[in-house]
């Protein structure tokens, strides 16, 4: 009896972007009711194969079948055509329309005069399976994180979707959402849906995944099944030779305190919509001094980063910065006075798409590159070079625009510019999300020497073991409060755990 042919089969793939080889792809499928992680560091070529899986960008050369048979995919809405759906990192709703209106949207087979009744029954029937229990009229813009990639999810199902790719689905979940999604490929797989997903974790490949096709350098360089995998075999098919141990880092050493560089005492936001507000909010950092930052995504952390960035002005209560009122001070003087921002979404927040990595180097950076009339480019470069070397990343690729880069490389070139210039005070929104195992390590100890130096960090993060780690006081933000700081005597994930989910008594 012969096997039946996967839902998408692709042979020979080839994608260059000018002189980068982005992928050499001998051949890659999914099957029915089969889960196929794509794993690989930065820049392997994860996120390139599957927009070209999706009609997103057209290859070079290759060949595809979906169910045993040849065609071509030109376009999303080619690729939509034929059974295959994808959610992106970066969201495609619209949040003051409702999630009905979301889905109706991204329809093309409703008619011209739609009922909200029955295309509303024909979500609910397939939100219950996804465990989506959300009013379907309420605007996107209100939904947690994990609830709007369930929305994601149901647009491609709902379009016709038999291979749904997702491109590092669990970067904007908290560690209790990626758990809620897991369960929803599951239900999927069950229901003899093909899924690929883009990972950098292995602890996700080996909590989901049947097949693993590992890449580097654009190619595949292997594929095993769950059952083979393991951590050594992964990383060694991910590293090649220069496969790092991936452990649990080590607590930094004690250093005294330096002075205060960073004082929050009483603030409060103003209630805007599709933000949290901050309460009574109190807490300073020193020099030489790391504070963690847990808490489900959501509840106030991108809001506290933009009130000391200057990003967002307080509507009560004082922010001092080496003990000067900075409260109403431009985001302008507080970067020049050396203060280095990481946001949670690099390519929005800290970048311009359109240009090269070059320009998009030399943003933020002052005065400091000015010469006469023009920008000394060879001081940038010589500045830049040194601090990827620093954060052990791989060379720059200064003529390439930044919309073309991974997720992963995105977020290398705001760690190196803005780390390039020993900032005193560093605020991290989930730095190492989205990078590698080496790369994550490589950041994780140039922040402990940067502590070691007299800068302080404020490091907001999903993963406890990585805070546990490194910080010298965590704190935990639920609904815009601070409900709970821990000394490293107390750093233990039950109770900052309850902590973030409303315990009574958790500190």
């Amino acid at each position: 009896m012969t096997s039946p042919a996967p839902l998408l089969e692709a042979t020979g793939v080839i994608k260059r972007f000018g002189p980068l080889l982005a992928n050499d792809v001998a051949a890659f499928a999914v099957n029915a009711g089969e889960v196929v992680a794509l794993l690989g560091e930065n820049g392997a070529g994860k996120s390139t194969l599957c927009k070209i899986l999706y009609g997103y960008y057209r290859p070079d050369a290759g060949q595809f079948a979906v169910a045993g048979r040849p065609t071509t995919i030109l376009s999303p809405r080619a690729a939509r055509r034929l059974g295959i759906g994808m959610v992106f990192q970066n969201f495609s709703l619209i949040p003051a329309l409702s999630v009905w209106e979301n889905v109706a949207l991204f329809l093309d087979d409703l008619p011209w005069v739609i009922r909200p009744g029955k295309l509303g029954r024909r979500i609910k029937r397939l939100a219950e399976r996804l465990r989506l229990s959300v009013d379907l009229r309420l605007p996107v813009g209100r939904l947690a994180v994990g609830d709007r990639q369930k929305v994601e999810i149901l647009k491609q199902l709902l379009a016709g979707a038999r291979v749904l790719i997702l491109d590092e689905p669990t970067k904007v979940l908290a560690p209790q959402e990626a758990d809620g999604l897991f369960r929803t490929f599951a239900t999927l797989r069950e229901e003899g849906y093909g899924l690929i997903f883009i990972t950098h974790k292995l602890r996700e490949v080996m909590a989901c995944a049947d097949r693993v096709a590992v890449m580097r350098q654009g190619r595949i360089v292997g594929t095993v099944s769950r059952q083979e995998a393991n951590e050594a075999n992964l990383l060694r098919l991910m590293f090649g030779d220069s496969s790092p141990l991936q452990s649990r880092p080590s607590r930094a050493p004690e250093t005294a305190p330096g002075e205060m560089v960073l004082e929050l005492e009483q603030i409060a936001t103003a209630a805007d919509v599709g933000t949290v507000v901050l309460r009574d909010l109190s807490f300073g950092i020193r020099g030489g001094e790391i504070v963690g930052v847990a808490g489900v995504s959501g509840n106030g952390q991108r809001e506290l980063a933009e009130i000391i960035l200057g990003l967002r002005r307080p509507k009560s209560g004082v922010k001092r910065l080496w003990g000067e009122n900075a409260t109403g001070w431009s985001v302008a003087r507080i970067r020049a006075r050396g203060v280095a921002s990481v946001p949670e979404d690099p390519l929005s927040l800290a970048m311009i798409p359109a240009l090269t990595v070059r320009e998009n180097l030399v943003l933020g950076s002052g005065r400091r590159y000015r010469r006469g009339l023009g920008l000394d480019w060879r001081r940038l470069v010589t500045d830049m070079d040194k601090s990827a070397a620093r954060l052990r990343f791989p060379p720059l690729s200064y003529g390439a625009r930044a919309a073309v880069l991974s997720g992963g490389n995105q977020q290398r070139i705001v760690l190196t510019r803005e780390l390039a210039q020993n900032p005193k005070l560093i605020v991290a929104l989930y730095p190492t999300r989205g990078l590698d195992t080496r790369s994550a390590e490589a950041l994780r100890t140039l922040l402990g020497e940067a502590r070691a130096a007299g800068s302080a960090v404020l490091l907001v993060s999903e993963d406890l073991d990585e805070l546990f780690a490194v910080s010298d006081r965590l704190i935990v933000l639920r609904d815009g409060r601070i409900a709970g700081t821990f000394l490293p005597e107390s750093f233990h994930t039950d109770a900052v755990g309850l902590s973030m989910v409303g315990a009574a008594n958790a500190a």
